[in-house]
């Protein structure tokens, strides 16, 4: 049930209305901003909701089927805002949305909430973005439970797997840049140990940006994708070991097996159709 202050029915009832939509984005690092359709800022709460980024919300649906609501959210890149290069490299994904309506001549008024929800796919086409704003009900839709699979289910160093990270983590300086996805650091990990890991950038342009590593060979670290923004000698970057999440690497590496999240020895789909050979 939403609520909604008295002078601001009021004002909604009324033949005239001056009514703003803002939405407020909250990432998971802690940053916030505010964005507005109206033709200026507004502040509300202590937060400036900006209007310099033309944004266009799609109609806000609510059923009581408990079908899925969510909705689109439209609008241009903004240099200070919304950056083409956050939005790739991943600083967005899962943040917090609040939609709503104020009175923009009296702000006092408070505020009726549209929509609450996170963030879900954003496409990007030129200088325009397009975002999905998932609701609760999209949890419905998620799969719930656990699938048989010959490949451990868990992540390297999560409560299941129990294995501690630590020891298994490096900070390390890059000392020389190939491409936008390679790079070589100073390090005496065995060629493999960083594969299937995660390398984050705590330093330069990339900082906060995180990405798995597809290939670990000597000093040379190559990432899934190439980084939204350019790398460059100095950068500070924190790489974890990686798990190709198999028994023998669960045992042989880690010695974690007692630990390990699959079901190597159930029989699969050549078993099932396969038939008896005499002899």
């Amino acid at each position: 049930m939403k609520t909604i202050s008295a002078a601001l029915a009021t004002h909604l009832a009324g033949e005239v209305t001056t009514l703003a939509t803002c939405w407020r984005l909250e990432r998971t690092d802690g940053w916030a901003r505010g964005f507005t359709d109206h033709d200026r800022n507004l502040v509300i709460d202590g937060l400036t909701y900006v209007a310099a980024t033309g944004f266009l919300p799609s109609a806000i649906k609510s059923g009581a089927d408990l079908s899925v609501d969510n909705l689109d959210v439209d609008g241009f890149l903004d240099d200070d805002a919304l950056k083409a290069e956050d939005l790739s490299a991943g600083l967005f994904d899962g943040a917090k949305i609040d939609i709503f309506l104020v009175n923009w001549a009296d702000l006092s008024q408070g505020r009726v909430l549209l929509r609450r929800g996170s963030l879900g796919e954003v496409k990007r086409a030129d200088n325009r973005f397009s975002a999905e704003i998932r609701g609760i009900a999209n949890r419905l839709q998620q799969v719930a439970g656990k699938l048989y699979s010959r490949l451990c289910r868990t992540d390297l160093g999560s409560a299941e797997c129990k294995i501690v990270l630590a020891p298994l983590t490096d900070e390390l300086v890059i000392s020389a840049v190939s491409s936008g996805d390679t790079f070589t650091v100073p390090t005496a990990r065995p060629t493999g140990f960083y594969t299937f890991g995660v390398c984050s950038f705590l330093t330069g342009a990339n900082a906060g940006a995180a990405t798995e590593v597809l290939q670990h060979n000597g000093q040379s670290i190559q990432l899934f994708t190439p980084m939204p923004r350019p790398i460059t000698v100095g950068d500070q970057v924190r790489l974890v070991a990686g798990c190709d999440k198999t028994p023998e690497t669960c045992y042989a590496r880690f010695g974690n097996i007692l630990n390990f999240r699959g079901e190597p020895h159930i029989p699969g789909n050549d078993k099932v159709f396969s038939y008896p050979v005499r002899g």
